[in-house]
């Protein structure tokens, strides 16, 4: 790079005076447009309040380093950004909305500094190109440092403030979930979460270890992300149990049902790798403590499962879910009704599907060929060959044998021998 202009640290003193005359309309006119432009930004007075203090030091301080040439080693973050670096990381706005805010902020400051170089009438001169080159290599140095102490601010205060309010709320949720008494007054805002209304209780988790430890960050993620495709009264109470688990309730306000596949299909565009459980939806406290428990059992049921699947409505397998506490009795009982149906091949597994379906329809054969697309004949054949390989009539028994299929259907090779005996 060539040597610098003698003249441009002097000259950029200049501007940096000039500008600095203004420093109240500089500064609202800087918070007003990064405002306009980061929508999550707004609405807390609060906040906005900081953000305008924040803006106006930062303006003063690169200002008044332009005006006497310091060395930016010597400059640390002014006090009200890190301030509001904290209060945004309490608030949990987004950490690439903070950084994003410097750098529109940033060049809405060069626009009235360039504006003032151009005023100072040296356009085109060798002194005004030396001037704004040290003007872009100070002020971007600057932006550089500052953010750097922000965002170590912003981290440390974000993890504090997450660790604490985990503490309460799990603290909070293991009495509501104990059954001991509850003062709902008390415990709402602590929560930060409503009870009295209707839930409907997650359980989300990783097949493994997060690389990078982001599991936790990526359950809560998928958490928000659900809870904004719903119509839901407000935001999730989330509670992490551990690196890869959480359990988290949706606020449904007076909502008194939700449709499994809403949330499937969020999960299944947005993470397809967390694995999730629904509970049903309940009302109040003991609605609160309902939908968990469903939400566990279904847990335990998806993790018995081969394959496991992505996603698991409670309502969609509860008579399986509640007789599925020992996996070990749940497949002796199977054995026992499907007999040599048990068995984990591409044959038998039509024949039970076809079973099912039948059941499914009343024992219509018209309607289950219709369902599955076949001639009727067709399915006439596979319930009578399913029959013979049982023993004994589909239409016998025929309450234990649709509970029967349907939990083969969902837990697979499972509950299945490998061969016939």
């Amino acid at each position: 790079m060539a040597a610098e202009h003698p003249e441009a640290a002097k000259m950029l003193s200049v501007v940096a005076e000039n500008v600095g005359s203004h420093l109240p309309e500089v500064s609202r006119d800087i918070s007003e447009y990064v405002i306009s432009e980061i929508p999550e930004l707004r609405g807390d007075p609060t906040v906005v309040k900081i953000l305008h203090a924040s803006i106006a030091e930062n303006v003063a301080t690169l200002l008044h380093v332009f005006e006497n040439d310091i060395p930016l080693d010597r400059i640390e973050g002014p006090a009200a950004a890190l301030e509001y670096a904290r209060r945004l990381a309490q608030r949990g706005v987004r950490l690439h909305s903070m950084v994003r805010a410097y750098r529109i902020g940033h060049w809405r400051f060069l626009q009235w500094c360039l504006d003032e170089l151009h005023r100072q009438g040296a356009d085109g001169c060798e002194l005004s190109t030396a001037a704004n080159q040290r003007m872009l290599q100070v002020s971007f140095g600057y932006i550089d440092r500052v953010t750097e102490h922000v965002i170590a601010v912003y981290q440390k205060e974000r993890d504090h403030w997450l660790l604490s309010q985990t503490a309460a709320r799990a603290a909070r949720v293991r009495d509501i979930l104990a059954e001991n008494d509850v003062d709902l007054d008390s415990a709402e805002p602590a929560l930060g979460y409503r009870l009295r209304q209707y839930h409907l209780g997650l359980v989300a988790w990783l097949p493994a270890l997060s690389h990078g430890g982001e599991g936790l960050a990526r359950l809560h993620r998928i958490t928000e992300e659900i809870a904004s495709k719903l119509p839901c009264s407000g935001r999730p109470l989330f509670v992490p149990r551990d690196a890869i688990l959480s359990w988290a309730w949706l606020p449904l306000g007076s909502l008194d049902d939700v449709a499994g596949e809403e949330l499937s299909n969020v999960l299944e565009r947005s993470d397809p790798s967390i694995r999730m459980c629904a509970g049903s939806v309940g009302f109040g406290i003991d609605g609160f403590r309902t939908t968990h428990r469903q939400a566990l059992r279904t847990q335990e049921l998806a993790e018995a499962a081969s394959p496991a699947p992505r996603f698991t409505d409670f309502s969609a397998v509860a008579p399986i879910a509640l007789m599925a506490g020992n996996i070990g009795d749940m497949r002796a009982w199977v054995w026992g009704v499907l007999g040599p149906l048990a068995v984990d091949d591409e044959n038998s597994a039509r024949l039970r599907e076809t079973a099912q379906i039948f059941l499914d329809n009343g024992g219509s054969y018209t309607a289950t060929a219709s369902a599955q697309i076949l001639h009727k004949n067709t399915v006439q054949y596979r319930i009578r060959k399913a029959e013979e390989i049982m023993g004994h009539p589909v239409q016998k028994g025929h309450t234990d044998l649709e509970v029967a299929l349907r939990a083969v259907r969902y837990l697979g090779s499972t509950l299945l021998r490998a061969s016939p005996e």
